[in-house]
């Protein structure tokens, strides 16, 4: 699961661990936005909005 729809940026934007849940899945992106959705609005939000629109990161090839 990957990509910043509209739906997932607005997702971010108004209810900033149900974006995170929607992009990343329930792993520690969505604890962390969670945690930071309690202490307070704006941080779980920016958050969340850096975890949605951040591009994968790139898996080292194994052989």
């Amino acid at each position: 699961m990957s990509g910043a729809t509209p739906g997932r940026i607005a997702a971010a934007v108004l209810l900033p661990p149900l974006g995170v849940y929607l992009a990343r899945g329930a792993g520690r992106d969505f604890a962390i936005a969670c945690g930071l959705t309690v202490l307070g609005y704006l941080p779980g939000m920016a958050f969340a909005l850096w975890s949605v629109l951040r591009g994968e990161a790139p898996r080292p090839v194994t052989a």
